[in-house]
């Protein structure tokens, strides 16, 4: 695998949901009237860092909100985690309380990180309120269609809320375990070639360590491991083809240098292969819905015609297909990626 650093140097606007992409929202079970969105948490008046239990900034902050204001923001969140969980049951938080609400001013969603929990046992878990960008919903919709990975998120108006997606972040794992002793590193690099396969077909960009999560999985006789990106604001915008090649990021280095060691240019490929397979199924199965999202996502301005004009270039000059230069649109380039994966797989 190639090594490099690519940067990305322009913030992404957030791009409004469209009227067609809203109508496959409700098709399709996504949207909600929630009782508490995304203008709701911004009405704190001031906050402090959140560090963590080394004493290091976690860029997140700790908003402190009008005492008159928080049991009506603590009752919403826990209806909101219902519709996101159960449907709306509101037996499931009856013993469940808000203990923390955090803030994020770091990259482009600007989240709102909520903490539940039972106060039962003291189990907790986590959920998103974000700001309801259009190429987020995109990037969740292909990972439900293509990854092997479930994902659940409710929009409703300008207020996306989204389910905590759970690992250890890829930075955490790279400094703390890569080099485990009962960790198979093939099976690593392994996952990484894949993951990275799959980011450039689905075009996602933007997979640098902190972006995705490891998890680990015990099995009879060694641990499975699944890398998962959990940022989806960078799907299909950006014109640079390596924005889309986590390879090519330098957080990612230590699992590039990993695959470089154990892999072989022969294994590699036979697992680039084994995930162009997993998106031919995937494509095959889901190809009702994945039509859906072509046609609305066609629709939808998502991008620049510069990024378009120079993300086709670079897929032709990567992959010798003059068919690019016919792409008018960052959703024609995956959909012709979609195709020649599956001529490749056919072949």
């Amino acid at each position: 695998m190639e090594q490099g650093d690519v940067k990305i140097l322009k913030k992404k606007p957030i791009y409004p949901v469209s009227i067609e992409l809203r109508k496959y929202l409700r098709f399709y079970q996504r949207d909600a009237k929630l009782p508490v969105g995304y203008q709701d948490l911004l009405g704190f008046y001031e906050s402090f860092p959140v560090m963590d239990k080394n004493g290091k900034d976690t860029l997140w902050e700790s908003p402190m909100y009008p005492p008159h204001e928080m049991e009506r923001l603590h009752n919403g969140l826990k209806k909101a985690y219902a519709m996101l969980k159960a449907s709306g049951n509101l037996r499931i938080v009856e013993h469940k309380y808000i203990d923390r609400i955090d803030y994020c001013k770091f990259g482009n969603s600007n989240p709102f990180r909520i903490k539940i929990v039972n106060r039962l046992n003291d189990i907790y878990d986590y959920f998103y309120v974000k700001k309801a960008d259009a190429s987020r919903i995109y990037g969740l919709e292909l990972e439900e269609i293509f990854s092997p990975n479930q994902v659940n998120y409710l929009v409703d108006g300008d207020s996306l809320i989204e389910e905590h997606i759970a690992g250890i972040p890829g930075d955490e794992f790279a400094k703390s375990r890569l080099g485990h002793t009962d960790y198979n590193p093939i099976r690593i690099a392994k996952e990484f070639v894949k993951f990275n396969e799959r980011c450039m077909i689905t075009l996602l960009g933007d997979m640098r360590a902190y972006n995705f999560v490891m998890q680990i999985t015990p099995d009879f006789d060694d641990f499975q491991f699944r890398l998962r990106a959990i940022d989806f604001d960078q799907q299909f915008y950006e014109g640079n083809l390596k924005v889309y090649m986590p390879q090519f990021f330098k957080e990612n280095r230590p699992y590039v240098e990993l695959a470089m060691e154990h892999l072989t240019d022969k294994t590699v490929l036979q697992y680039q292969q084994e995930e162009q397979s997993s998106i031919m199924y995937q494509a095959r199965s889901e190809k009702h819905r994945l039509k859906e999202l072509r046609d609305v996502s066609k629709k939808d301005n998502i991008s620049t015609i510069e990024n378009i004009h120079q993300l086709r270039e670079g897929l032709f000059r990567h992959y010798a297909d003059s068919h690019y230069h016919k792409c008018e649109s960052m959703t024609d380039i995956i959909e012709l990626n979609i195709k020649n994966v599956i001529r490749q797989v056919n072949a």
